[in-house]
């Protein structure tokens, strides 16, 4: 990302400040818990007791971080309209939310679940599918965790006009991060959430209306010049990428809503109700988040035509250092959002750090290790150890090889793996441990096995959703030929989800 034409102090005071409010925040947070020693649903889960708009914004950081801005508005300069596929695709995660979240909340309230693993033993009763869910769930986390710490990097660097370093950006905001999270748990984390939302969503409201004033024309002008000097931006694409738009739509759409941090940002709300109005305002964010930025990159079109691929990375730092240019307004603006972005990516990785620190503690640690370990101690150690995997990642972030990069990519596809035990679990009864496990592992080989033989989709289908369906069919053969079981003593018949809903 192209720094800023002003000098850093700007950018450096922006930071401290914003450090300072998080640290604050979850100092604050912290003296508010109501136990004296944390238990896991009052450090994880924030004691059940999020609110629609806190939810909201918790939500929509687990989705939204600073690459959105940062990387989909060059994705759109490359692409062209194609790329309206990433408005699409974040639609699509709200869909997948409203498929199974509400029923999944009841039965988390129910049940008293605080990790996503908790519904898949509850459901299946099988200790090989918990595990190898808990290693997708680690596995997720962990690429997600080093995808932002890279980015937060070369964000603060940006923002500071290279005053600080790589590096030491990665580190200093990496402790600021640990300390809030550390004191406040999910609390401070939700609330810190509200604050880079709406940073974020300001941030790129006036980078959008910044780059219209440069080009001093009006949306509908703007594609009128991209349809006489650049007519393949806007053309319709070849079959083959409309094909590999659907599969990214599916993909991703089933994969985000299955995040560990966001499955636990159900658990956390308040009530059915809270969840329900929080999922209706989401489902206007890709248009107001997506959108804004599809729209920055066109625009980009207009401002900076010509760039290479190398080039357009730099497409939003083109465009910022434009816009700050205009006046003194501007150039404040420009300065926050950076910050605001800068905000969005530590507000995604303390909710990934979260997550992961609660899957070893209690999936982990309170399951395997030490299993008469009382809650606190859990608490204490999935602290520890959850801060010691953010350290061995921020040797990476330092200086990432190439091969290992390459190798973090597999993300959304292994996570996808989850979805007939979260989707199809939620509504089929007859669907069993043994299917579901089967399904996930020959999933996981697929998907990991086009990945290493660098093949990378077919015919525009991505390894994830071709390893998808052969998960489904597996899950549904295989549970179609298994005798029907009588229901388990510890999960009654009257404890189906959808019964639990319609109590």
């Amino acid at each position: 990302m192209e720094s800023l034409t002003f000098s850093g102090a700007p950018g450096i005071i922006v930071l401290c400040a914003y450090a300072a409010l998080m640290l604050g925040i979850g100092f604050w947070a912290g003296r508010r818990r109501p136990d004296k020693k944390h238990t896991l649903k009052s450090y994880y889960l924030a004691g059940g007791n999020l609110g629609v708009l806190v939810l909201f914004f918790t939500l929509y950081a687990t989705q939204y971080s600073g690459n959105t801005v940062i990387g989909y508005a060059p994705q759109a300069y490359r692409a062209g309209f194609p790329w309206w596929q990433s408005v699409t695709f974040f639609m699509v995660i709200t869909a997948g939310y409203m498929l199974f979240a509400p029923r999944l909340y009841v039965l988390a309230k129910r049940k008293s679940f605080v990790t996503p693993t908790d519904w898949i033993r509850h459901r299946f009763g099988s200790p090989a599918v918990t595990l190898l869910a808990t290693l997708l769930m680690l596995w997720a986390l962990a690429n997600y965790l080093l995808e932002q710490l890279v980015a937060m990097g070369h964000a603060i660097a940006g923002l500071t006009g290279g005053t600080v370093p790589y590096q030491v950006a990665v580190a200093l905001f990496v402790c600021v991060m640990l300390l809030y999270s550390w004191t406040g748990g999910m609390r401070a984390v939700a609330l810190t959430d509200v604050m880079q939302g709406i940073a974020l969503l300001l941030g790129v409201a006036l980078l959008l209306t910044g780059a219209f004033y440069l080009t001093g024309e009006s949306p509908a002008g703007t594609t009128r010049y991209l349809i006489e000097n650049d007519p393949e931006s806007v053309s319709s694409p070849p079959l083959e990428v409309s094909v590999n738009w659907i599969s990214m739509i599916v993909m991703v759409g089933l994969s985000i809503c299955l995040y560990p941090h966001a499955i636990q940002r159900i658990y956390a709300a308040h009530s059915e109700r809270a969840l329900k109005r929080s999922l209706r305002f989401l489902v206007w964010m890709p248009l107001v988040t997506a959108g804004a930025v599809f729209c920055v990159g066109m625009v980009g079109i207009r401002l900076f035509p010509g760039l290479s691929d190398g080039e357009s990375e730099q497409l939003v730092g083109m465009i910022a250092n434009e816009v700050g240019a205009i006046n003194t307004a501007f150039y404040v603006a420009m300065v926050l959002l950076f910050g605001g972005i800068v905000a969005a990516v530590v507000s995604t990785a303390d909710s990934a750090f979260l997550s992961l620190s609660s899957i070893i503690s209690k999936d982990v640690y309170g399951r395997y290790v030490n299993p008469r370990a009382e809650e606190h101690r859990q608490v204490r150690l999935g602290k520890t150890a959850g801060i010691a995997v953010v350290f061995v990642l921020l040797l990476l972030a330092w200086n990432p090889p190439t091969t290992l990069v390459n190798i973090f990519v597999l993300k959304m596809e292994l996570l996808v793996q989850l979805a007939p035990s979260f989707i199809l679990g939620m509504y089929w009864k007859r669907l069993t441990g043994t299917a579901v496990f089967w399904g996930m592992a020959v999933g996981v080989v697929i998907a990991g096995g086009m990945t290493w033989l660098q093949i990378e989709n077919v015919y525009g289908v991505h390894g994830g959703i071709i390893g998808l369906l052969a998960n489904v069919a597996i899950c549904v053969a295989g549970s179609l030929a298994a005798r029907p079981q009588a229901p388990r003593t510890d999960r009654p018949e009257a404890e189906h989800p959808r019964q639990l809903h319609e109590e």
